[in-house]
This record gives C-alpha cells, structure tokens and sequence, in this order.
C-alpha cells in the first residue's frame, strides 16, 4: 500500500486532516493517556525533563513517592494473601533472570579464593613453580579473561543473529561443560593439572563471556515488552530490573565464599589453619565445583523449556525491518549515529575493570599487616566476605536509585567514578603512611568504601547502558563489544600489576577512574526516565533517512550526551509537532486495522500483525470523523486496553 505523503511513522503532509485543536475533550484526553502518560508528563502537557528546576524535583519526587507507596501497598496485598508471594515474586523476577550471573559470580571469582589454597597445599607447583611451568600458571588468568572476552564479542553478534534464547541457551550449556571439566580436571603430573584447569576455564569463560549482553538485553526487552503503547514497568523501574538480575553476581561471590570456607572446615578436620594437606585442598576445590554444575544444568532445561519468548522483542523488530539474519544495515546506522556511544560504554567498562581488578590491591595489603604476615588463608577469606557483604548494599543501593530521575544511570556512574579516584589517589601519595599499622584501619575503611562505590557507580551502570542506549537489532551486539572491551581492562591490569610494584599500581590506576568520569561526561546520554518506546521510534525514522524528521524526547538535551548536543543532535526536538505527528501515526495503525477485516477474511495476515486494543471508541470516532480514505468502511469500536504488550504492526506488510 503506497501511503503517498501520510507515510507510516511520519505526520500526515498531505492537509486531508484537520489540525489537533479540533479534537474534543474526550478524545483529548485518551490521547493523552497514550501519548502523554502522567509518570513523564504534568497535567498541562509537559514533559518532565522541559519542567524548570525546582518544579522538576517537586514533580518527580512527588511521583516516586506515589509509586513507591504504591508498591508498598501491593507487597501488603501479596503478603496479606500469601506470606510467602513477595518471596516468590522476587524469586521469578528478580533472581531467574540474573541465575547465570549469579552462577558466574559463584564460579570465577572462586579461582581466586582457591588459588592462596592451592599455593598453600601445592606450593612446589603454584607457588614457586618448581615442578610446574611457571607460564601455565599465570594462563590460568589469562586463559579465563580471554575466553570470556571471545564469548562477549562471539555471543553479543550470535544473539543478535540467531535470537536472545538461543543465546541463553547456549551459554548455560557451555557453562556447564566447563564446570564438568574444573570438577573433573586431572593429569599424570601436576603440571598436567594445571594445564586442564587452565583450559576447563577457558571453555566456562567463553560461557560467561555470552551470559553478559545475553542476560542484559533479555532482561531489558522483557521490562520494555514489544508492543505498540509503552509500559509504566519499562518507563520506571527498567533499570531497577536489569540491574537486580546484575546484582545477582554479588550473591553468587557470597555463596562461593562461604561454601569454600565451610568445605575446608569439613575436609580438613574443622580447622582453617596451616597445614593443609593435598587431600582436603582437592576436595575443596572439587565439591565447590559440583554444586554450581547441577545448578547449571537445570539452568539449561529452564532457558530451553521456559523462556520460548526471550526473542520476542527482537523478532519483532527484525520484521518490521524485513530482516531475515543479521541486521547488517542497523550495524552500520550504528556506528553512523551512535558510534561516540560506543566511546563511553566501552570506554567506561575499561577503566571500571581496571578498577575493579585494583580493589584487589587494598585486601592483600592490609591484611599482611593486620594478620603479620600470618600464612593462614582463612582471614583473606573472611574480610572478603565481609567486602562482599558491602559490596552487595552496593548492588541494592544501585537498583533503587538508578530509575531515579534527578540521579540516575550518568550521575552514579560519574560519582562512582570520582570517589574510586579520590579512593585511589589518597593511599597513592601517602602509601607508607597508611600502610603502617597506627594507620591500617583507614587503609581498610578506604578498601570497603572502594568496593562499595564501585558497585553504587560504575561496576553496575556500566552493565546496564552498554544495553539501553543502543536499538533492539543490534543490542547485544554493542553491549558485547562493551563488555569485551571491559575485559580487556581486566587483562590490562592483570598484565600489568605483574610488572610494577604495589605502591606503583596505586600510582597507575585512580587515572583510569578519571578516565570514566570523563568519557561518560562527555559520550554517554542520560537515559533515565526514557520511554525505550521512543528511542526505538526515533530508530525507525533513522531507518528510513529521516532522521531530521523525528522531533520526540529521544531527542531531548536532557537525554543526549554532550558530544549529541554539540553535533546538534537535538535541534529538531519539537513537543508540540510531536504530539501531532504521534496522533497521525495512530491514524496510520488505525487506518491499517480497519483494512484488516477484509484480509482476515481472506486469510491474508496472521493474527498478531495488528493490536487494536489501544484504540478506544474515542480514539476510533475520531479518526471516523477527520478520515478520507475508503479503508474506513466497517467501523467496530474497540476498548481502550491498558498499556498493552502484543507485537507491534509490521507496517511495512502490503495490503491484497
């Protein structure tokens, strides 16, 4: 169908219809309802982010607190109907979604709690490599950050290819073979074990590798949902979702900790002190092991048997792009129209990964010091728990903050950055000083607030932009790229802190905390409090070259980065002709919907091409009364749905 001048997605320029002011009350307020929702908009119409200041912190506190109440409330109902439904609630939605990651905490950052047991139980081998290749050794790192680094970049292009369950799918049972393989590694020598292990990790890395933009983007799009009218889920609390499936690594890293600790107790007869003997280092390592592979392995049936429609979203946009495989296209607008994004999400995963290996560097100072160069294992263990509980009030703190608009996702992550520099930089210039054992406990609060800021920063928004910023069809592609590059960051200091003493490293990395601050400054827009509906619409117009066309809050300054603003990027922001432009779209989709009688009849589309239900008996009388076209000969009235989830049109479908 050729729609001359009145195209979909663009405003009618042909003058057939009268202008807005001529709806009535009643149809105005249904299009408000749908265009204007009252989480983003005040009565008069006006968005939050063009609100001046003072009025924009009275409207978005005032909406919070609403919202929260509301969710109290609701917590109340569930709790008052089953105690136990808020448990559930969370369970489903919370903890499902993060299980691969929460199994990845589990499993990586166990090589280094095992590896001061493993020093201590083999020291020939993995302490002084006198009997094992000194090179093996250290690839037991660097083999598992480059498997992770190629399972980002391999599985981000794969998901966005063959779909989010697939990939899902695929990365639990990778995972599962590499924990198979660590459970199981042996060898003739000891060397030979070591060799294996190196390897098993590899294999699990790749896993881990995909688990990141796959879990990000199908928990993102699960939040957004693919239908035509946007969510109050999506516009609130998309954040909140992603990053509490993120949060889940935190409790993986807790449980690791402690099944370690317990393992060793029960082995090596219910003490954590030296000597540790052979045997109850490899029931440790084996058992700790085992556990998270049944885990994985019902991973495996659940992705495989209950996330059939992780895809969902992505489907739909390939469709309404007319792609088949990889959206090759969307990858070049991309790099055309975002590419400086790529500078701050890949950018600012890099310097976080270097901070957030350097954390490291506080915890085996402080604790020589405290301990006076104990051989014990057990109190690095403990303080790592205890950093791990500080972490995750870290990760919470994050996830309710990070949807809120007068802070959000640019704001922490800049904050977060600042504060690890200044955490850095202090001990850096006085390090003898705060080394010293009159000055060890300021050393360690430094230590427990590095780890806190990173998590409430940059550790957990990093994860969650790589994804939001970039369109559905090429989403875990970015967010992989990002992410590897990130990983890249770990290598970087692994490499490195291999080469330059501890007081050098302290020199070297609060620079990269700058570094982030600067680059999300500059590159990274601030999409919180963004309808992803919209970012997605203005998509669709850079599909079809009109990108000056758009004149939506996609491109509001207040969520463009400094470089868009300054490359004009939001010149063409317009509320007024984007309220009407919105408006004949729905006429197009309406229009569309009443030629979609006479095609089911002849069984010319499938049922989910269309969704009628955001057309109201209001919505549908006016565009009886302002049409001009001979589509509009059966009119059916139909009820005003709320904010609906089903799959968007594919406008580009021709009519027989």
């Amino acid at each position: 169908m050729d729609y001359g001048p009145a195209a979909p997605h663009g405003p009618d320029m042909s003058g057939n219809h009268p202008p807005v002011r001529d709806i009535s009350q009643n149809e105005r307020q249904i299009f408000d309802y749908l265009i204007r929702p009252d989480d983003s908009y005040d009565r008069n119409g006006v968005y939050w982010a063009d609100m001046p200041l003072a009025k924009q912190v009275k409207f978005v506190s005032s909406y919070d607190m609403k919202e929260a109440a509301r969710e109290l409330r609701n917590i109340g109902a569930m709790t008052k109907a089953d105690p136990l439904s808020p448990v559930s609630y969370y369970f489903k939605n919370m903890v499902l979604p993060g299980a691969g990651l929460g199994l990845e905490g589990y499993v990586l950052f166990s090589i280094g709690n095992l590896t001061p047991l493993f020093q201590a139980a083999f020291p020939a081998c993995w302490k002084t490599s006198k009997i094992c290749n000194a090179n093996w050794i250290a690839a037991v790192t660097y083999l598992e950050l480059i498997g992770i680094l190629l399972g980002q970049a391999l599985v981000g292009v794969l998901g966005d290819w063959l779909g989010r369950r697939w990939g899902l799918i695929q990365d639990a049972s990778i995972m599962f073979l590499g924990l198979v393989m660590l459970t199981a590694a042996w060898g003739v020598t000891e060397n030979g074990w070591v060799i294996c292990y190196a390897w098993s990790l590899f294999i699990y890395g790749v896993g881990v590798g995909g688990e990141y933009p796959m879990t990000a983007t199908s928990s993102m799009e699960n939040a957004v949902g693919s239908g035509k009218v946007s969510t109050k889920e999506d516009r609130l609390h998309r954040g909140r979702k992603v990053t509490s499936a993120f949060l889940m690594q935190g409790w993986g890293q807790l449980a690791n900790q402690a099944i370690v600790i317990i393992c060793l107790l029960a082995f090596h007869h219910g003490s954590g002190n030296p000597k540790y003997s052979e045997v109850s280092a490899q029931w440790t390592y084996r058992v700790s092991f085992a556990i998270p592979a049944v885990l994985t392995l019902w991973l495996v049936y659940y992705r495989t048997y209950r996330m059939k429609a992780a895809s969902r979203q992505l489907m739909v946009a390939k469709k309404r792009g007319n792609v088949t495989g990889y959206d090759r296209e969307s990858l070049r607008l991309t790099f055309t129209y975002f590419g400086p994004r790529l500078i701050a999400t890949a950018g600012g995963w890099f310097a976080n990964d270097i901070f957030f290996y350097g954390n490291k560097l506080f915890q085996s100072t402080f604790i020589e010091v405290i301990t006076n160069k104990s051989t014990s294992i057990m109190p690095g263990w403990l303080y790592n728990l205890i950093n791990i509980g500080v972490e995750l009030v870290g990760y919470y703190l994050a996830s309710f903050l990070i949807d809120n608009k007068l802070y959000g996702r640019k704001k922490m992550q800049m904050f977060g950055f600042l504060m690890d520099f200044i955490l850095f930089v202090v001990p850096a210039f006085h390090y003898a000083y705060y080394t010293s054992a009159p000055h060890i406990k300021a050393f360690q609060a430094m230590y427990f607030l590095s780890s806190f800021f990173n998590q409430f920063g940059p550790n957990c928004t990093t994860f969650l932009v790589a994804a939001e910023v970039y369109p559905t069809p090429i989403r875990a592609t970015a967010h992989g790229f990002s992410a590897a590059v990130g990983k890249l960051g770990a290598l970087t200091a692994a490499v490195m802190y291999s080469y330059i003493s501890n007081q050098q490293k302290f020199y070297v990395v609060p620079w990269f905390g700058l570094m982030g601050m600067l680059v999300t400054l500059i590159f990274l827009p601030d999409t919180t409090g963004l309808d992803l509906k919209e970012q997605e619409r203005r998509w669709q117009f850079i599909r079809a070259g009109r990108d000056s066309d758009y004149h939506g809050v996609a491109v509001h300054p207040k969520h463009l980065s400094w470089w868009e603003r300054f490359r004009g990027v939001g010149k063409h922001y317009n509320a007024d002709l984007d309220y009407k432009q919105k408006i004949e779209e729905m006429r197009v989709d309406w229009e569309m919907t009443q030629a979609r009688k006479s095609a089911e009849k002849e069984n010319l589309l499938d049922e989910d091409d269309f969704d009628d239900s955001i057309f109201s008996s209001d919505v549908s009388t006016y565009f009886e009364r302002t049409g001009s076209t001979p589509l509009m000969q059966g009119k059916e009235k139909y009820p005003l749905g709320d904010e609906s989830e089903s799959p968007e049109r594919d406008l580009g479908k021709p009519m027989r």
